[in-house]
């Protein structure tokens, strides 16, 4: 019995002795924030932060790879209790909804399928290895409303989805659950971001607009007379939509389906109705704007691209400040249209919308004179945007025969050659383009006392167009020439250049050289990106802008060491890099509509830098020769012609076109055919036959 005792006491010391050891190797830190942040996160584990869970999202939180107001489940508060443990402050965050991106459900369908024994998406999507009608097209079968946590979501009669934006908290459940991609999270400035896919239902019209603009839904408003609603759709992509309603070029229309049977509905006179009609009213429909962010952005250049680019960065939420050195906004829309064409007030109209949705505007303030981009980053700027405009402006300004240097160190070729005797030069000097002639302009800046002379072509030393041109020969003249290669970004501190990066257009390597004085070939000065580098000991910033006031504060103290970059490029020209590619302009924009969608994108490219996020064109975007299913052959539409725009016989006329009436508007907005990726909207749908396909999952055949 003694034995028996001593024999269970010493096992039990063992194991005693081994479970302490066991605790000692196998024992976990848990970091108290953790637990804390945990424990003010509501336990939803609905996935709706990208982690699997309120646990793993409390570690990313305290880790700094999610925001404190990541929890999409949790309301403000809990994001502000979150940001005080951590000891930081945090900015406003819109809300994503979920956003359904198809208008055609099976009801509508002419090719419907039944799912006999399925009642999953993902598994119809599967069914038979591949595309039933529309690789976007819904399925109907509700598996994002089953899916949805917080029950947002419905099934309509037309087995399209319903989304209560009440009940909905962008928690993202229904977008992952999609086979399809046709429910996604949504916000204004996701929209504004945004560049379409091949994966997308885009009509042949929004494709082919420069704006992006989604003209199908528009359209659609309008023919149901909600006037105002299409106002704002139209500004979604586009804050200028009265001006751009009457001297748009309108390639939408080249591109509209509807003249596979008659005529292209006339989608830019609608959008001058829908303006016209808010114009007209007095009252101004301004579109949503996300909450504050508290940054300030300077632009400078108050021509179409400039106040696009501040319309877009103030619907970011940020503060944007335009500065024109003429007495009027607006660029060559004042000067180089005709009035008859574009009436003054109209422009003004437009520009009166931009500057009541936040937009400030100083006007007779001119770059080199007033102020510089040092100065404006002194006074708490945290990026400059330029866009001086080429030739054309300068032009209309009056001031062809004045040196201009936006830039600091940066000059015109053709300013360079006309007035090389009174602009000093630095010791490393680097002309960009400019063939034969930027020879010529290199041998100019030797006599000026520059030392290490470079010249840069894009071109390949065989495809340049000038052939006596000799490398060796201007190499013992102390002039190097790089071949396939583009300036990217400049460096410099406060009005100094002192640095450019340049890529190699064929490897994409990219190296630094010393530069003074840059001088470009171009007509105009690339549309520039200011910002301050950032000391190393900064860490890397999250979406939602996670930043101690210390370091801001340290950020805006010593001399403004600032880099400059052009945004990215248009998806047509995504693969091009460098300062005036072929997706870059060299004179002034050739429609406004253009320079309305590099506002945007140069916008976007602010927004994304501000918060340290190197912008990008997302996989299969979208461009004017992607291959997307379209059709060729329309059925069952009847013919209806296109409404003739109203003109004026009379002398002296305020406007040629005077636009239609409520009348012609609904009639020309009725042709519309309602288009998807392939589907598009039958004049007598009821009167056809529909055929039926029955798909079961009974045998996997």
């Amino acid at each position: 019995m003694i034995q028996a005792v001593f024999m269970m006491g010493g096992l039990g010391l063992v194991v005693g002795i081994g479970l302490a050891l066991a605790s000692k190797l196998f024992y976990v830190y848990v970091d108290p924030k953790v637990l804390a942040v945990e424990e003010l996160l509501p336990g939803a584990n609905c996935g709706g932060c990208g982690y699997p869970g309120c646990a793993a999202n409390a570690e990313a939180i305290v880790a700094g790879k999610a925001s404190p107001n990541s929890c999409v489940a949790a309301g403000p508060e809990v994001g502000e209790a979150i940001a005080e443990i951590l000891g930081v402050t945090i900015e406003a965050k819109e809300p994503d909804i979920a956003r359904p991106g198809c208008t055609y459900g099976i009801e509508d369908a002419d090719l419907k399928y039944i799912y006999n024994g399925l009642n999953d998406c993902r598994a119809a999507a599967l069914l038979g290895g591949g595309m039933k009608v529309c690789a976007v097209g819904c399925l109907g079968l509700g598996s994002c409303a089953r899916a949805c946590p917080f029950d947002a979501i419905t099934m309509g009669d037309d087995h399209l989805p319903i989304v209560d934006e009440v009940k909905c908290t962008g928690c993202g459940t229904c977008e992952r659950v999609c086979p399809k991609n046709i429910i996604n999270l949504s916000s204004v400035t996701r929209r504004i971001l945004k560049e379409y896919t091949t994966e997308e239902c885009t009509t042949p019209c929004q494709r082919a607009c420069p704006a992006g603009i989604n003209i199908c839904e528009y359209i659609n408003e309008i023919s149901q007379g909600n006037y105002r609603d299409a106002v704002l759709t139209i500004k979604e992509r586009n804050p200028f939509p009265t001006v751009i309603g009457r001297i748009c070029p309108r390639p939408c229309e080249d591109h509209c389906r509807r003249q596979l049977v008659d005529e292209p509905v006339a989608i830019n006179y609608l959008k001058r109705f829908a303006a016209d009609y808010e114009m007209k009213s007095g009252e101004r429909t301004q579109p949503y704007k996300a909450p504050d962010t508290g940054r300030k952005i300077a632009v400078i250049g108050g021509g179409i691209s400039g106040l696009s680019a501040a319309f877009f960065l103030v619907r970011l939420g940020h503060e944007a400040t335009v500065y024109e050195a003429t007495d009027k906004l607006g660029g060559l829309l004042r000067s180089a249209i005709a009035f008859n064409r574009l009436p003054r007030e109209i422009l003004d109209w437009d520009i009166q919308g931009i500057l009541e949705l936040g937009v400030k505007a100083e006007t007779g303030k001119s770059l080199g004179k007033d102020f510089s981009v040092d100065s404006l980053f002194d006074v708490g700027y945290e990026a400059v945007l330029m866009t001086t405009g080429g030739w054309d402006s300068r032009l209309s300004r009056g001031i062809v025969d004045k040196v201009e240097r936006p830039i600091p160190g940066t000059f015109l070729l053709l300013d360079w050659m006309r007035h090389w005797k009174d602009i000093g030069v630095g010791t490393d000097a680097v002309i960009v383009g400019g063939d034969k002639l930027a020879v010529d302009g290199a041998r100019l800046l030797k006599d000026k006392g520059a030392k290490n002379i470079t010249i840069i072509y894009r071109e390949s030393e065989k495809e340049l167009s000038v052939d006596d041109i000799d490398p060796e020969k201007l190499k013992e003249e102390g002039i190097q020439i790089i071949f396939d290669a583009a300036v990217e970004r400049l460096f410099g501190e406060k009005e100094t250049l002192d640095e450019i990066e340049i890529v190699d257009v064929k490897s994409g390597e990219k190296n630094k050289i010393s530069a003074r004085t840059l001088i470009l070939a171009s007509g105009r000065f690339p549309e520039l990106i200011f910002s301050r580098v950032k000391p190393e000991s900064e860490g890397e910033g999250e979406e939602s802008a996670i930043e101690n006031s210390d370091v801001i504060e340290a950020k805006n103290q010593g001399p403004v060491q600032w880099e400059a970059r052009e945004s990215y490029k248009r998806p047509a020209y995504g693969e091009e890099s460098g300062f005036f590619s072929k997706a870059d302009t060299l004179t002034d924009y050739s429609a406004a509509v253009k320079a309305i969608g590099a506002g945007r994108r140069v916008a976007a490219t602010i927004h994304y830098l501000l918060y340290d996020i190197e912008p990008a064109l997302p996989e299969k975007v979208i461009y004017e020769n992607s291959y997307v299913q379209n059709v060729d052959e329309l059925k069952d539409v009847k013919l209806s012609p296109r409404t003739i725009m109203p003109m004026c016989t009379e002398p002296d006329c305020p406007e040629l076109e005077l636009g239609y009436d409520e009348n012609q508007a609904r009639r020309e907005a009725g042709r519309c055919l309602r288009c998807g990726l392939i589907c598009y909207r039958h004049s007598a749908a009821s009167n056809k036959e529909k055929q039926i396909a029955v798909l079961t999952g009974s045998n996997g055949n």
